[in-house]
């Protein structure tokens, strides 16, 4: 035998603490650490409001230390609630909401962005393409089709650099991607769960597939014909400023080069629907933390697609497109905080009318019944700012929670919460997945994008006065 000297008793202790974290890391314990929103102090919204100034002023003021520290910036805050967090709340619940949040949220968010990011930088249009009214109108109407089939994300991937290649020429081009970011990459997402995340978790709840179909196509058709209208009058009164725009790029017939990644793409959409129609009824757990085998074997096969197409798109390809790893990468940092500093205020937000924001849920309510217009004004103006599927979810549940009920007699309600979270995703560039990954992508193909604040300020002047359209005729 060995003798146990001090340095084996010590290695012998540190063995023992991981075996022992570990084993609490993986307990399968249904006994999970629970955040109490009612309990919670409208203060600990102040680092997701930290992290949306800063987003929004930092940029303006200081564009060049952004540039190089936005992640530190993140960190920061992200910081500055785990910290008074861990006092407050002890670690074990401050552990569990971070992990809850990583493992369930944010990286298969980050996972289904990286996948498609990569898969869409393999697909090149070429040809003669050249940024007309007409032809920019085609590219957005094509985009919005797309995206209730393929989701936003996906949509918005594969056509933001065809959109930028045409429109290379061009002075006044920022408008184009504003409102590329209104349809493609939120409102086309509209008509079934694969557009959405919001409308991708009513789906897990019971709501029929095809319901947001039927419910949703007159909202959206109205939207969808408003706004091309409003974008082709505007892209031409802008177009006829431009000087010495040339009329042709010449005469290369429009073809595809890696047309592979189509498939990938639509491997992508197979893989999200795996994980809504697959249950296994397996998971792993991680400090009580569920992870369903259909969701770990979703991020799997992203991973896999995304791999594939980084392997056999050619190198030219991605040069032709401009690819970097930048804008996931800028994704990825920013919404780590996001992610994180938002922890308390959807904590609030299912709290209820027991919570610090009672006010906001009792106000969708009346003694003869939901107040529709509210529940649309709400769930949108929320979404705008907090990830809007567990904002969906939250008036989801609000409304009752039986998908039946709100499908039938209270199917204005559904309604309302539906379009609520998927119109006004389309109001700020956090307000849903795509919107920052485009603003990021047009960046880094030169275009100054408006920031936070300016970018809100199109919404408030053009998409604002749609949904007070769209809320006297639904609503």
């Amino acid at each position: 035998m060995y003798p146990i000297t001090p340095k084996n008793q010590k290695i012998m202790k540190i063995i023992t603490t991981i075996f022992l974290l570990s084993a609490s890391l993986f307990a399968g314990s249904s006994s999970a650490p629970h955040l109490e929103g009612g309990d919670l102090s409208i203060l600990w919204v102040i680092p997701f409001v930290g992290i949306l100034l800063s987003i929004a002023i930092f940029p303006l003021v200081a564009p060049e230390y952004w540039h190089h520290n936005f992640g530190k910036v993140s960190a920061f805050w992200a910081t500055l609630l785990i910290l008074p967090f861990l006092f407050s709340q002890g670690w074990q619940i401050t552990l569990y909401e971070v992990l809850h949040v990583g493992l369930l949220e944010y990286i298969p968010f980050i996972i289904l962005l990286l996948a498609l990011f990569t898969i869409s930088g393999g697909v090149q249009l070429t040809g003669s393409l050249v940024g007309t009214p007409i032809v920019n109108s085609a590219i957005i109407l094509v985009g919005t089709l797309l995206a209730s089939w393929m989701g936003t994300t996906g949509a918005a991937m594969l056509l933001i650099r065809p959109l930028l290649r045409a429109n290379k020429h061009r002075k006044h081009k920022v408008h184009i991607v504003v409102f590329f970011i209104f349809l493609v990459a939120n409102i086309g997402g509209s008509l079934t769960p694969l557009g959405d995340p919001p409308l991708f978790l009513g789906f897990l709840k019971g709501v029929d597939f095809f319901w947001t179909t039927k419910a949703m196509f007159l909202p959206m058709l109205f939207m969808v014909i408003s706004l091309l209208i409003i974008f082709y009058f505007y892209d031409s009164f802008q177009y006829r400023k431009e000087v010495n725009l040339p009329t042709s790029v010449g005469d290369e017939k429009i073809s595809i080069k890696g047309s592979f990644n189509l498939l990938l793409i639509v491997g992508v959409i197979g893989s999200v629907l795996l994980s809504g129609f697959w249950k296994p009824n397996i998971e792993f757990s991680v400090f009580h933390v569920h992870v369903e085998l259909q969701n770990l074997t979703r991020d799997i096969l992203l991973l896999v697609l995304a791999y594939l197409s980084w392997i056999y798109t050619s190198k030219e390809i991605r040069e032709g497109n401009e690819y970097t790893w930048f804008p996931i990468q800028e994704v990825a940092k920013l919404f780590a905080g996001i992610f994180i500093t938002i922890i308390p205020a959807i904590a609030i937000l299912k709290a209820g009318a027991s919570g610090a924001l009672s006010g906001v849920i009792n106000s969708v309510s009346s003694d003869s019944g939901p107040v529709n217009y509210m529940y649309f004004w709400l769930t949108g103006i929320l979404s705008s700012f907090l990830d809007n599927a567990p904002t969906y979810l939250v008036f989801f549940n609000t409304a009752g929670g039986d998908a039946q009920v709100l499908m039938g007699e209270l199917s204005q309600t559904l309604l309302a919460i539906s379009a609520g979270a998927v119109f006004m995703g389309a109001n700020t560039y956090i307000g849903n997945a795509p919107n920052f990954m485009v603003k990021s992508i047009a960046e880094s193909s030169g275009i100054e994008m408006p920031s936070f604040f300016g970018y809100f300020f199109y919404s408030l002047i053009i998409l604002f006065p749609l949904f007070a359209v769209v809320s006297a005729l639904f609503f």
